[in-house]
């Protein structure tokens, strides 16, 4: 035993580290009794709040590769019939509020005709979508009934420090609820989904399908992320899972609360680049950090701002910022209608910009139409891009011109390859500045069309006769 006290001593001194601001304070185990302390209460304080989600959406199978062809069915009649059948998914979600609403990931939702959710008493409920938002990968469900629920409380995650102790909460392949233990192995994981949010707690607390929508809890109870991805070559856990940080779950809550149709982030009019060691050393600074200024757009909110191509925005309301999606976050969880005070690096100089966080704007009346004639063009949808549009279109908010938004089904410019979030840029040589511009260009019988698209960024040409 004496043995025992010595060496926890020793560790105690070792990783003696000072604490987060805001944080409490964190010790080792300093005694076999309290090594030998269980989680078991705060499971059974907090079990409660999570949910298992069950989605199920209608699917329609062609019973024949010939089905639906017009040439088959014209000379063999129906003999094809198409059939239905059911997929379901299944996940988890929290309940944050004592009417029945509950936070979980867009994909376990997706698509769904119908949701219910098991509560870990074992009753069932059917909920209703509140709000969802593919780009975050959140979604806010409301049980359809009367009544109160146990919720847990949403947490600050930005105390949340590296080495912290939590439970992960689930359902995990359908077993049923289940309970894993970990540490917050890190903050701030960008590239972790294909969407474009990039600003994930890292966990190594068991993580597998199923677990998505599901709670990371700290050690007092509060609900610090939703967890939502995993790192897996084979499909399990290899104890590289991601949670989406509770602070942007308030501000996704409130939203819903509010009664909002979609959710919306600011919009900063400019555009970032991380900051690799090569720009760092160009730049003069001490190591790379921060999002680099690459374009500003004239007029918007960072134009007013004073923020100019070359600089380093290091800190938002005075929290450092690690990389381009750190900024986002840092700005979605500040607020729309809020101000924020960035810390900028210029020419190897501090100072302070104050950026005002307001909404889209659409700059340009959209004027979408469907375009006529024998072109190429024949059946998509068009419409002029202002920085609100694209942000509906999950395009980069600084883009211009003419986007194809979607087609007419069986349209000819589906058939040739043509794509949503496609900026049409030229024909036959003439730039394409609005829709009624290119309208009148589609209805002409050119004959010969020399086609100048900009697509994810690169420019394609194609002719078509």
């Amino acid at each position: 035993m004496r043995r025992l006290k010595i060496v926890a001593a020793v560790l105690a001194a070792c990783f003696l580290i000072p604490p987060v601001a805001g944080a409490q304070e964190k010790a080792v185990p300093r005694s076999q009794a309290e090594i030998q302390l269980s989680f078991s209460p705060l499971v059974q304080q907090t079990h409660g709040s999570v949910v298992n989600v069950y989605a199920e959406r209608v699917v329609e199978r062609r019973a024949s590769p010939f089905a639906g062809d017009p040439f088959f069915e014209q000379f063999f009649g129906q003999r094809f019939p198409n059939r239905t059948e059911k997929q379901r998914s299944l996940g988890s979600g929290v309940i944050v509020e004592d009417n029945g609403t509950i936070v979980t990931n867009n994909h376990v939702i997706d698509g769904a005709d119908e949701i219910k959710v098991a509560l870990s008493d074992g009753r069932e409920f059917p909920v209703s979508v509140v709000l969802k938002d593919a780009r975050l990968d959140l979604a806010v469900l409301k049980i359809d009934a009367r009544g109160t629920f146990q919720p847990m409380k949403i947490g600050n995650s930005d105390v949340a420090a590296v080495g912290d102790l939590v439970l992960a909460i689930g359902n995990p392949f359908g077993v049923g609820q289940t309970v894993t233990s970990g540490i917050v192995s890190g903050l701030a994981r960008n590239q972790v989904t294909e969407g474009d949010f990039g600003f994930f707690i890292q966990t190594d607390a068991s993580i597998n399908p199923g677990n998505s929508g599901g709670a990371l809890m700290n050690m007092n109870g509060e609900l610090i992320g939703i967890n939502t991805a995993i790192f897996s070559r084979g499909g399990g856990s290899n104890g590289i899972g991601f949670a989406i940080p509770s602070n942007l779950v308030k501000v996704f809550l409130a939203a819903a609360d509010a009664g909002a149709k979609s959710f919306e982030r600011p919009y900063v009019g400019a555009s970032f680049d991380p900051v690799t060691s090569d720009v760092a050393e160009a730049l003069g600074l001490d190591r790379p950090l921060g999002a680099l200024v690459v374009r500003v757009v004239e007029g918007g909110p960072a134009d007013k701002a004073g923020l100019k191509p070359g600089q380093v925005i290091v800190s938002v309301n005075g929290v450092p910022v690690e990389h381009p999606d750190a900024l986002g976050y840092r700005l979605t969880t500040a607020g729309l209608g809020a101000t924020a005070e960035l810390g900028v690096l210029e020419n190897g100089k501090p100072k302070t910009i104050e950026l005002a966080l307001e909404s889209a704007p659409e700059t340009v009346p959209r004027d979408e139409r469907v375009l006529l004639g024998r072109s190429p063009f024949a059946g998509a949808r068009v419409a002029n891009l202002s920085p609100k549009m694209a942000y509906e279109l999950q395009m980069p908010t600084e883009s211009a011109g003419v986007v194809i938004t979607g087609f007419e089904n069986g349209s000819t410019a589906e058939r040739l390859g043509f794509a949503r979030g496609d900026i049409v840029v030229a024909v036959n040589g003439v730039s394409v500045d609005s829709t009624r511009q290119l309208s009148d260009i589609a209805a002409s019988d050119a004959g010969f069309w020399r086609v100048e698209l900009e697509r994810n960024g690169q420019r394609i040409r194609q002719i078509f006769r």
